[in-house]
């Protein structure tokens, strides 16, 4: 395997790295304060504007769209430095748009719903939300209860979504929704379309979480679409959502590295600086341990992801080694911004510092795109049948 990139993209990452440092960083007590205060935990409209407009300048902007739509196109080994760029910093941002969406979208939109939703969405002029998860069906598709049903020209939905990031902001939302109860996920699940303000389609309500972090939970009652609304086939929604999952899970992989490496210089910074009882930390052979891990173990982190990205741009299926990376992904970035809080000692604790907000995305994103029990599973249990 080839561990440089072409000097095209090496440069693009030094670009975002810089965007990082020198547009986001400095964003930080801002963020920090609001979400001290109760306030949610985002950038306001007149910190967005000025990013996006610094974005277009740069080439910053629908970076993983096709060259068609207007993007650029680039492959999974290039997007892995970005999105690590991304996760050094506590304020959240991601440029535009929102991928795992734009690429569901792109396995199964027809002729017209790519004219409609998928190039305004690439040219970042609409927001998307995706509604997955249920009350009494989260990581396992297996019991979701939402149905669509057909009726003439048209498909008829009910149920419930729960756990919908931006649904409140977006112009469509793609709903999942059983059409075949009897095939459940190997045939029965479609994807639907939904616009905001449809008949029907209601945001229940606002449910926050950790962090100043917020979902949504929204209902269908007889909420009628037409059938063009229908993205992919009937009965064939599953893999273009799993399509989805792995490209978000790299995304994750990717910022939880970045998350990793910011606690690690914070780390080092402050064991350099701190004294205690006559030493430095430094000289603790506890602190250096901390240190020899969390380097070993990010190290091992971007191996992982540069593999997943080669073996994705060449077209493989890397759904397992999208799962791996979730999980440790995230478990090494909890126990990395865990240590360095703890090497901080009441400083660390403090809503003043970026540490506890990274705590506490990476908190959540031991949940959502499937628990850590969840992807064990699935790694064992794909192990046990190929030794079966």
């Amino acid at each position: 395997m080839n561990f440089e990139l072409d000097e095209e993209y090496r440069l693009l990452n030094e670009t975002v790295a810089r965007f990082v440092r020198e547009e986001l960083v400095p964003l930080e007590p801002a963020v920090l304060e609001r979400e001290a205060n109760g306030g949610r935990y985002e950038l306001l409209p007149e910190e967005l504007e000025p990013l996006h407009k610094k974005c277009r300048a740069l080439g910053l902007w629908a970076l993983d769209c096709p060259e068609e739509t207007g993007g650029v196109d680039l492959p999974a080994i290039a997007l892995v430095g970005i999105n690590q760029a991304l996760g050094h910093t506590a304020v959240p941002f991601n440029f535009p748009p929102d991928s795992p969406n734009l690429h569901m979208m792109l396995a199964t939109v027809n002729d017209e719903q790519r004219e409609k939703y998928l190039e305004p969405y690439a040219r970042g002029e609409t927001i998307s939300a995706i509604a997955i998860s249920e009350p009494n069906a989260g990581a396992d598709p297996a019991g979701m209860t939402t149905k669509a049903v057909k009726d003439g020209d048209d498909w008829i939905l009910n149920g419930r979504k729960i756990w919908i990031s931006k649904v409140d902001q977006a112009d469509f939302t793609i709903v999942m929704a059983v059409t075949d109860p009897d095939k459940g996920s190997h045939g029965g699940i479609s994807a639907f379309l939904v616009d905001k303000d449809t008949p029907g389609f209601e945001i229940a309500r606002r449910i926050k979480l950790i962090g100043g972090h917020d979902n949504y939970e929204v209902l269908f009652d007889d909420c009628r679409i037409p059938n063009s609304q229908l993205l992919g086939k009937e009965g064939f929604g599953f893999a273009p959502m799993q399509l989805r999952l792995v490209v978000r899970r790299l995304e994750m992989g990717a910022w939880c590295l970045g998350m990793s490496n910011r606690a690690l210089d914070m780390l080092c910074e402050h064991a350099n600086q701190r004294s205690t009882f006559g030493s430095l930390l430094a000289d603790r052979q506890s602190i250096q341990w901390w240190i020899a891990d969390a380097v070993t173990r990010t190290h091992c982190l971007k191996l992982m992801l540069w593999e997943a990205a080669t073996k994705q741009d060449n077209g493989e299926d890397i759904r397992t080694e999208a799962s791996m990376i979730k999980l440790y992904g995230t478990e090494l970035a909890t126990d990395i911004i865990d240590r360095t809080m703890q090497a901080y000692g009441a400083m660390g604790m403090t809503k003043e510092l970026p540490l506890q907000a990274m705590a506490q995305k990476v908190r959540l994103m031991r949940i959502y795109e499937g628990p850590s029990e969840i992807h064990r599973w699935v790694i064992a249990r794909r192990k046990l049948k190929e030794s079966a």
